[in-house]
C-alpha cells in the first residue's frame, strides 16, 4: 500500500514537472545518422523507472509518414530506425523539427516529443544546366552587367552559403550582389572592351563553392558569343522593382509595369520585353509579360507556404540586328493572409516639422493592436517609405514615428508616410495608416541666378530709363525667406572699355536695377564712342534671417549706331578745321604734285601732260568715329558728273587718271569728292580737289623752285612720313652726299654739252632757296624736301592711320596765272649760262630721266 502511494506521488510530481516544462521533450540528431543511433533516453527523460517503459508499453504513435525513429522497448531509448534525410523531410525549412507523439499506458498518457534533424554538408551545389550560352554585344562597355542564374544547394545555413569564382579571363569577372530582396544575385561583369574580330567566342567555367567543411563545388560552362550590334542598349528606369502582393491575388493581377528607353531612333528604339530565360520554368509559368507595354501579370496562383519571394529577371531588347538588351529585376514578396487585420491609431501628431529638425525628433505617437491572440495577435510595424522617417517601439503596442534623416523642404515639402502593421498569422493580415507630414521652411538657400554671367546687348543713344535686361534669381525657400531684392553691387568692377581719357566711372552711374523685379534700367544714354563694354555685378538678397545673397555678373555690350559722319583728316602740322582734307600724292613715271591751295577745305595737285591711265594723282583720307560697317567708307566722284580724265578709287580714295592726259583736257580741273559710310542711313562728307596739268619738265622745275619759297610754311600742307627714311639717311649720309655730288656734276656736264650742241632755249632748273634733290622711286619721280617730310597719324595709333603724305617744297602758283607760265628767278648755281642756252630739248630730258633711273636705288636714302 505504501509503495502504491509513493508511485502515485511520483506520478503527480512528474506530471507537475511535465506541465511546468511545457509537456514536450526536445532532441536533435544529425541527418544521415546510422540506424541504431541513440537519439535520447526517452523513458528516463519522461521520469519512468527502469522496466516501467516496457511494462506500460511506451511506444510512438504513427502520424501518417515514416518518422525514421523508434522507441526501444527494453531500454526506453529513442533510436534511429532508418535513414534520416533532412532535405527529404523538411526541404529548405529551418529548423527541421519532427513532432512525435509518445503513448504510455496504465494510465493512458500522451507525450509530445520534438526531434530536430540538423543539417550536414551532404549536397554539392548544382547549376540548372551544365552549359550556359550567352550572346553579348561587341559594343558593350566595361562595367556592363549580365544576370546569371546561380547554383542551388539543398543544404541550409552555412552549408548552403555559396561563393562563385570564374576561370581566368581579362574580359569578364563575376560579382555577387545582396539586395534587400534577401536573395543573392549573380552578375557577369565586363572588365575590358570586347573585340569580336579578335575573340569571337569566350569559353569560361563558373564554379560554385558552398560553405561546408569540407566544401563541395559545382561547375557550369559559360559560352559567350560576341555579337556585332547597334550602339545603344535599352535602359530600364529602375534596376530593381520591389512589388508586394497578397497571397490571394487573383489571376490577371497586374504585378508591375516595367519601362525601358532606348536613345536610338527608328526600329532600334522599339523595345520588346520578355522574361529572361535564366528564370526557372516553375516560376516563369506563374507570370506573363506584355511584349509591347511591359505589363507583368499573374497567370497562376501564389502560395505563401511554397514560395514567399519571387525574383523575375526581365529583358528588354530593341529591334536592332543584332538586338541590344537591358535587364532589370522584379522582386515580388508574397504576403500571407489571416482573418483579422491589425488596427493602427495615431494618438499624437506634431506637424509641421521644421526642415532643420535634428535626427531623432519625434513626429507622432502610434498605438497598434490586433483583436486576435497568440501568433495572429503579434503585430510588427514599419513605415513606408523607409526614409526619412522610422518607427521606434516604446513599449508593447506603442511606437514613435521619429526622424531618421535630415529634411529638405525645397526637395520635398510634404511627406505622405504610411505606417504598416502586419500580424503573425498564417497567412498574415496587415493594416495601413497614412500620415501627412508637412515640412516648414527655414532660410537655408541663397538666391541663385539662372546664369553666372549675363550678356546684354544695347544700342547706343538709348533713352534714359530704357529697360536693358531683366534678371531673375531663384530662391527655393518660401515666404520672406524666398523674397528676393536686387541691387547693383558697388564692390565689383565698374565700366570696362571706356574711351581713353574718359576716366573710371562706377557702374551705378550708368545703370540701375529695380529692387523687386530685377529689371536693369539705363540711367543715361549710352555712347559707343565713350563706352563699349560695361561689366558690373548684381546682388540678390533674400529677406530671411540672417539674409543670404547671390551674385551674377552682367556684361553690357554697347552696339554702335551710325551717329557720326565721316571726318576728313586735317593737313599734317595744322590745327584741325571743319572740312579739312588729307591727301597723299603717289609717285609715277611722270612728275606730279599734290598740296593745299588757298583755303583749308581745298586740296590741289599737279600732274604732267601725257600721264598714263591709272597714275595716282592724290589720295583722299577720312575717318569715321563709328565702328564696323558704319565706319566702312567709300569714295565717289560727285563732280564733274560727266566722264572726265580722273576717277576715284571706291574704297581707297585714290584719285587717278582715267585715261592718258593730253592738252585737250584743259589746264586745271576741280573735283568734288563725296565720302560716305555704309551706315543706315548713310552719312557723308565732301572734299574739293584742284588738279593742275603741266609739262613734265615744268612740273619738276616748279617743284624744285618751290623748295626755297615753301620754307616752314610747307609744314602746314600735307606731310611726308620720314621715320624709316631719316634713319636710313642717317646711317648712309656720307655715301648719299658723295653719290649726289657726282650725280650733280654729271648732270651739269650734260646740260652744258646739250646747250652748246643743240638749239638752246631758256629754262630754269631751280629757283631761289635750297637745292632740291631729285630721286627716282619704283612708282615714278618725286621732288621733295627731306627737312619738311612728316607722317600722318590718327590719334592714339588707331588702325585707320595708314596714309603717308608727302609735303611739297614749292608754293602754290599765284592766282590768275597758269602753272606753266610761272618761271622762278635764275639760280646762282647756273649764273654763267644764259637763259636761252639752258632750254633742254627732249633728247636731253631723256638722258636726265636715265640718270634718275640710275639713282633709283638711292630713293630710300634720299628721303
Amino acid at each position: 500500500m505504501g509503495e502504491r502511494c509513493c508511485a502515485v506521488l511520483r506520478l503527480l510530481v512528474l506530471q507537475a514537472a511535465w506541465a511546468l516544462a511545457g509537456g514536450q521533450v526536445r532532441y536533435s540528431v544529425p541527418e544521415e545518422a546510422k540506424a541504431g543511433t541513440v537519439v535520447g533516453r526517452l523513458a528516463q527523460d519522461l521520469g519512468l523507472e527502469a522496466g516501467e517503459a516496457e511494462a506500460r508499453r511506451l511506444r510512438l504513435v504513427a502520424q501518417g509518414r515514416r518518422a525514421s525513429v523508434e522507441v526501444s522497448g527494453a531500454s526506453g531509448a529513442l533510436l534511429v530506425s532508418s535513414r534520416l534525410d533532412r532535405e527529404e523531410l523538411c526541404g529548405k525549412s529551418a529548423p527541421c523539427a519532427l513532432r512525435l507523439e509518445v503513448l504510455l499506458e496504465r494510465p493512458l498518457r500522451v507525450f509530445h516529443v520534438q526531434l530536430e534533424v540538423t543539417d550536414i554538408n551532404d549536397n554539392a551545389p548544382i547549376f540548372p544546366a551544365a552549359r550556359k550560352n550567352l550572346s553579348i554585344a561587341e559594343l558593350s562597355v566595361p562595367g556592363s552587367r549580365f544576370p546569371l542564374e546561380g547554383a542551388s544547394d539543398a543544404d541550409i545555413g552555412a552549408n548552403a552559403q555559396l561563393s562563385y569564382t570564374l576561370s581566368t579571363s581579362e574580359h569578364f569577372t563575376i560579382e555577387e550582389e545582396n539586395s534587400n530582396s534577401r536573395i543573392k544575385s549573380l552578375y557577369l561583369i565586363i572588365t575590358k572592351v570586347l573585340d569580336r574580330e579578335t575573340i569571337p567566342v569566350h569559353r569560361l567555367v563558373l564554379t560554385a563553392t558552398d560553405g561546408g567543411r569540407p566544401s563541395l563545388t559545382g561547375t557550369m560552362e559559360l559560352v559567350i558569343s560576341v555579337l556585332d550590334v547597334n550602339d545603344n542598349a535599352p535602359q530600364f528606369n529602375q534596376s530593381v522593382y520591389n512589388v508586394v502582393l497578397p497571397e490571394n491575388a487573383t489571376e490577371g493581377t497586374l504585378v508591375e509595369r516595367v519601362n525601358a528607353t532606348d536613345s536610338d531612333t527608328g526600329i532600334y528604339s522599339e523595345i520588346i520585353y520578355e522574361i529572361d530565360s535564366i528564370v526557372p520554368s516553375s516560376i516563369a509559368d506563374l507570370f506573363s509579360i506584355d511584349a509591347n507595354t511591359g505589363d507583368i501579370r499573374l497567370t497562376g496562383a501564389l502560395d505563401f507556404e511554397t514560395v514567399t519571394l519571387y525574383e523575375l529577371h526581365i529583358k528588354g531588347a530593341d529591334k536592332g540586328t543584332p538586338p541590344l538588351s537591358g535587364h532589370c529585376k522584379v522582386v515580388l514578396e508574397v504576403l500571407d493572409v489571416n482573418d483579422n487585420a491589425p488596427e493602427v491609431w495615431v494618438t499624437s501628431l506634431s506637424v509641421p516639422v521644421p526642415e532643420d529638425a535634428s535626427v531623432g525628433t519625434v513626429v507622432a505617437l502610434l498605438s497598434v493592436s490586433d483583436r486576435d491572440s497568440g501568433a495572429n495577435g503579434r503585430v510588427r510595424c514599419w513605415v513606408w517609405p523607409a526614409a526619412p522617417f522610422g518607427l521606434e517601439a516604446t513599449f508593447a503596442g506603442s511606437y514613435s514615428l521619429v526622424l531618421r534623416e535630415a529634411l529638405d523642404r525645397e526637395r520635398v515639402s510634404e511627406y505622405e508616410v504610411e505606417v504598416r502593421a502586419e500580424d503573425g498569422g498564417a497567412p498574415a493580415l496587415g493594416a495601413r495608416r497614412g500620415l501627412r507630414v508637412p515640412v516648414s521652411d527655414v532660410n537655408d538657400n541663397a538666391p541663385l541666378f539662372a546664369q553666372a554671367v549675363y550678356t546684354v546687348l544695347a544700342r547706343e543713344n538709348n533713352a534714359a530709363g530704357a529697360e536693358l535686361a531683366r534678371l531673375w534669381a531663384r530662391d527655393p525657400d518660401e515666404a520672406g525667406n524666398g523674397r528676393v531684392s536686387y541691387s547693383v553691387w558697388e564692390g565689383a568692377a565698374g565700366g570696362v572699355g571706356a574711351a581713353a581719357g574718359s576716366g573710371w566711372r562706377a557702374a551705378s552711374s550708368y545703370v540701375s536695377v529695380d529692387a523687386e523685379s530685377g529689371r536693369v534700367w539705363a540711367l543715361q544714354p549710352l555712347d559707343y564712342e565713350e563706352l563699349q563694354v560695361l561689366q558690373f555685378e548684381v546682388r540678390a538678397v533674400d529677406a530671411g534671417e540672417p539674409p543670404l545673397c547671390g551674385n551674377a555678373t552682367v556684361q553690357l555690350f554697347v552696339l554702335d549706331e551710325n551717329d557720326n559722319a565721316p571726318a576728313l583728316l586735317p593737313p599734317a602740322g595744322s590745327a584741325p578745321e571743319a572740312g579739312a582734307v588729307a591727301a597723299e600724292a603717289a609717285s609715277s613715271s611722270s612728275s606730279s604734285f599734290v598740296g593745299p591751295v588757298s583755303g583749308s577745305g581745298t586740296l590741289w595737285a599737279w600732274a604732267a601732260w601725257g600721264a598714263p591711265a591709272g597714275q595716282v594723282v592724290a589720295k583722299i583720307r577720312a575717318v569715321d568715329a563709328d565702328s564696323g560697317y558704319n565706319a566702312w567708307l567709300r569714295y565717289e566722284l560727285w563732280e564733274p558728273r560727266a566722264k572726265g580724265p580722273f576717277r576715284v578709287g571706291l574704297y581707297s580714295g585714290e584719285v587717278s587718271t582715267a585715261r592718258p592726259l593730253d592738252e585737250a583736257d584743259g589746264a586745271r580741273h576741280t573735283l568734288l569728292i563725296v565720302v560716305r559710310d555704309h551706315g543706315e542711313p548713310a552719312r557723308s562728307a565732301t572734299a574739293t580737289l584742284s588738279v593742275s596739268l603741266l609739262e613734265a619738265n615744268e612740273a619738276a622745275l616748279a617743284a624744285g623752285s618751290s623748295l626755297a619759297s615753301s620754307g616752314s610754311g610747307s609744314r602746314s600742307a600735307v606731310g611726308v612720313d620720314v621715320g624709316g627714311a631719316a634713319a636710313s639717311a642717317a646711317t648712309n649720309v656720307w655715301l648719299v652726299v658723295a653719290i649726289c655730288a657726282v650725280s650733280s656734276l654729271f648732270l651739269l656736264a650734260l646740260v652744258l654739252y646739250g646747250a652748246s650742241r643743240w638749239a638752246p632755249r631758256a629754262a630754269v632748273l631751280s629757283g631761289p632757296g635750297p637745292t632740291t634733290l631729285v630721286c627716282a622711286s619704283e612708282v615714278g619721280s618725286w621732288s621733295y624736301s627731306q627737312r619738311h617730310s612728316r607722317s600722318l597719324c590718327v590719334a592714339d595709333g588707331a588702325a585707320k592711320s595708314d596714309l603717308m603724305v608727302f609735303s611739297p617744297n614749292f608754293p602754290p602758283p599765284p592766282p590768275g596765272a597758269a602753272p606753266k607760265d610761272t618761271q622762278p628767278e635764275p639760280s646762282a648755281l647756273l649764273h654763267t649760262v644764259s637763259a636761252t642756252a639752258l632750254l633742254i630739248s627732249l633728247p636731253l630730258r631723256r638722258l636726265v630721266r636715265l640718270l634718275l633711273i640710275v639713282c633709283r636705288p638711292l630713293g630710300s636714302s634720299c628721303s
